[in-house]
Order: structure tokens, then sequence, then C-alpha cells
């Protein structure tokens, strides 16, 4: 069984992480920032600049990126970094969006298993603080793939195309919310979170001169970013980094929406207003660790 209290990997050898999507905006600049502090990253994309080439939009491409990664890194993973996505109105988005990264992550799972403090991430959207449809969701978390894409075609035929993405989102917020407390993850000391960016730096925000009235008026259009602006890419990629990171050792099953403001316009105190309600059971269970905890120090 793996030591995850053994000393940090970095002291001993340089970390090796993998990133989907590492031709995309957020990927490739990911990839420069774990490069920089010494990380050895091995790049999937669907180019010819990557290390692995797959298409997880299909069984066959997710199958063959796990096989290629088992090749490159057979003494186990210290992270994975799943950005890959594609933002198109149909079917695409639910097979690479959602399942591409599930069952890549969940191939993955085993390798990261090895380390001692392995860290995984997904790569979200604050997309996901809109209403998405029910049907998609549901048949995602179902693992029904077949299903979900099926609906994503229907929402297409009926003139509701810009739900699927935020629905895949949604779907993924839910998987990690699900999973990360899971023995699976958390009990193989795996933290498992996702990071969420709002509207950043884009060919479509950044046709307009950053922070001018323009690009402000293009942002408040796709999301309200109270910060008024397209974000930098820089500032997603940082976040997903210390997630990454051996110092990231307590945080897991996490939402980190990095969005300007969009989730404190969106949701406001709902989330935290009433706090968490335990029933006395549950409160006992909680006083009597806390008091084991006591004399054993």
């Amino acid at each position: 069984m793996t030591d995850h209290t053994a000393p940090p990997a970095s002291a001993a050898r340089p970390r090796t992480l993998v990133v989907t999507g590492a031709e995309t905006p957020i990927g490739a600049d990911l990839v420069v920032l774990l490069r920089s502090a010494g990380d050895r990253v091995i790049t999937c994309g669907r180019g010819d600049a990557v290390d692995v080439r797959a298409d997880l939009s299909t069984a066959r491409g997710r199958a063959s990126l796990v096989a290629a990664v088992e090749r490159l890194a057979a003494d186990g993973l210290d992270g994975a970094a799943l950005v890959a996505e594609v933002d198109e109105p149909g079917p695409p988005s639910v097979a690479v969006n959602y399942f591409g990264t599930i069952t890549v992550l969940d191939g993955l799972r085993p390798l990261l298993a090895r380390r001692p403090a392995p860290r995984a991430t997904v790569v979200t959207s604050a997309a996901a603080l809109s209403a998405g449809d029910l049907e998609i969701v549901d048949a995602c978390l179902a693992g029904e793939e077949a299903s979900a894409r099926a609906a994503a075609g229907a929402a297409v035929v009926q003139g509701r195309g810009s739900v699927v993405y935020r629905s895949t989102k949604i779907a993924l917020n839910r998987w990690v919310r699900r999973q990360a407390a899971e023995a699976r993850w958390a009990g193989a000391g795996i933290t498992l979170n996702a990071v969420a960016p709002g509207v950043v730096e884009s060919p479509a925000s950044g046709e307009a001169p950053a922070g001018s009235a323009v690009q402000a008026q293009y942002v408040a259009l796709a999301l309200p970013q109270p910060l008024g602006t397209a974000g930098p890419v820089r500032a997603v990629t940082s976040a997903i980094a210390w997630t990454l990171a051996e110092e990231n050792a307590f945080m897991t099953g996490q939402v980190l929406f990095v969005d300007g403001g969009t989730d404190a316009v969106l949701r406001g105190e709902g989330p935290y207003e009433d706090g968490v309600r335990h029933s006395p059971a549950a409160l006992g269970r909680m006083l009597f660790r806390a008091a084991v905890e006591r004399l054993r120090r």
C-alpha cells in the first residue's frame, strides 16, 4: 500500500503529471507553468505537438490515451489535469466534456494511487451556474452515454443547443462532489477537485482591447462577471496548478470558481446562509471522535 504520509516526491525526483487538452489556451499555459516549476508533463491532445494523440469522444481514443500514459509513466502519476473539452451544441460535448473526462481519469486512477501525494483536477466552467438540461445531466451521472448523447441531439433539434455544454459541466461538477470522498479517491489519498473558469481571454473575447467597453459588453452578455473583463488565462492555470501541488494536501471534492465574481452574483449567500444541520446521532459521533483524538494527544 502506498504511504501517502511519505516525504514530498520533489525531494527525490521531479513530479510527473499529465495534462489533457494541452493545445487549448488553458491547457497550454498550464503545461508552461508546471514545467517552469520543474515538473515533467505528459501532454495529450489531437495535434502533432503533443506526447499522446487521442480522440476523447470515442471509447477507443480514451483507452489509447490511458495505455500511452501507462507506458510513459510506469511508476505512477503525481497529478492529472483533465482540461480537454469541446464547446459544440450537440453530442460531441457530451462525449468529450463528461464521458471522455471521467473515463480517462478513472483509467489513470491506478497510476495516481502509486505515488505518495497524488492530485487530480478537472476543468469545468462557471457556465454550470446556469440551469441545464436535466435529462442530459441525469443520463451523464447514470453513466448512460448513448442516452445523454441522444438527449443532447434532441436539444439541438429543439433549438436549445446552447444548453448542452453547460449541462455537461453541471454533471461533471456533481460527479466530482460525489466521487471525491469515496474510498477509490479520498481513501486512496487522491485529492479530486474541479476548477470552474468564467469567461477568460480567448480569440472571441480578445477581439477588443482588454478592459475596453466592447470587451466588457461581451463578457456581460456571456456571464455576469463583476470584475468586468475576460479573466487572464494565468489566473485560471495558477489555480489549477495549486490544486495539483503537493501543498494541496487537505482540499478535495471542491469546485473552485475562478470567474470574476459570477458565483457570488448567481448564488449569493444561498449555499452558506443556514449552515449544515446534523442529526443528534451524527453530532454524537463527531463529539466521540473529538474526545478520542484528545485522548491520543
